[in-house]
């Protein structure tokens, strides 16, 4: 005898497949996390770690992801669905089916989290679940190069402090902290400051700044770089050093001595040079009129 689906049947399959979905978002256990990263407003790739060592066609499984309640992405026996799929991933999502893989496109910060895939197949007409993972999605946006501002009013003199600002922003997570690194006489030191953290209401990017209150060795060139540590993964990223040589009023006073000194030599034995020329030029014109006279 052979059954036709009738309206009734529907009905049934779909009251059947809420409460598979409900069995579903029981805690349970998946295994191992996987942990994917994504640039932001680009393409994030969450596999399902399916070994299919049954070689089983795709057209004989229903594959689906979903992000708590949220359904992500629907596969039917081959046929992806997107009658189910939650409005914040609508034209987002796509599986490539060679690789078990969902492309999930734009990534946002938002789309942070703990997903999961789950693969059935059909056991005397029943779903049965054969496959599920989870990946936890990490969103990375980056840092602009930090940069140092001078706060300092005025010229700086020796033993004055000096005081500077360093800030990157734009970037996503939240930084792990900045380092000063002030270098002079072939020596470095590591200064870490307070950091001010702040995060943009709409596009949840961070902004980071940094101060420094520091006084600079007279007569010695000093170098001072800002590090900003974004994670072990991550790395740092590291400003333009700044290079501040301080020279002491006494030098610049003895600096003046050694300038002008020979200077002034030059200008008296020039002068006392043009004297003796003028005082020859006087003896030879009165000779001369004596000649005359006595002729």
């Amino acid at each position: 005898m052979t059954l036709k689906e009738t309206p009734a049947t529907y009905s049934i399959m779909e009251v059947f497949i809420f409460f598979l979905y409900a069995m579903i978002l029981l805690p349970g256990t998946t295994g191992t996390v996987h942990e994917v990263k994504s640039f932001l407003n680009h393409t994030a790739y969450l596999s399902c770690y399916f070994p299919n060592s049954q070689k089983n066609d795709i057209k004989d499984l229903i594959v689906f992801w979903q992000k708590g309640l949220e359904v992500v992405h629907e596969v039917f026996y081959g046929q992806e669905k997107h009658d189910n799929i939650s409005p914040e991933y609508k034209n987002r999502t796509k599986m490539d089916m060679d690789k078990w893989t969902l492309q999930l496109l734009n990534a946002g910060i938002v789309d942070e989290g703990l997903y999961k895939c789950i693969i059935q197949q059909r056991v005397k007409e029943i779903p049965s679940i054969i496959h599920q993972s989870e990946c936890l999605l990490h969103i990375i946006a980056n840092y602009s190069q930090p940069e140092i501002a001078w706060l300092h009013k005025g010229e700086l003199k020796s033993n004055e402090y000096l005081k500077l600002c360093c800030s990157s922003s734009g970037g996503y997570p939240e930084p792990k902290q900045m380092t000063w690194l002030i270098s002079h006489e072939n020596r470095t030191h590591r200064l870490v400051n307070h950091m001010d953290i702040s995060q943009d209401a709409v596009t949840k990017l961070y902004n980071v700044t940094t101060k420094l209150n520091t006084t600079v060795p007279p007569n010695t060139l000093t170098n001072i770089s800002c590090l900003l540590h974004l994670g072990e993964e991550l790395g740092s990223l590291v400003s333009v050093p700044l290079g501040i040589e301080i020279i002491q009023g006494e030098e610049i006073e003895q600096l003046k001595i050694h300038f002008f000194g020979p200077l002034i030599a030059v200008i008296v034995l020039i002068t006392i040079l043009l004297g003796f020329a003028i005082l020859k030029n006087r003896t030879i014109s009165c000779s001369n009129q004596s000649v005359s006279l006595a002729v």
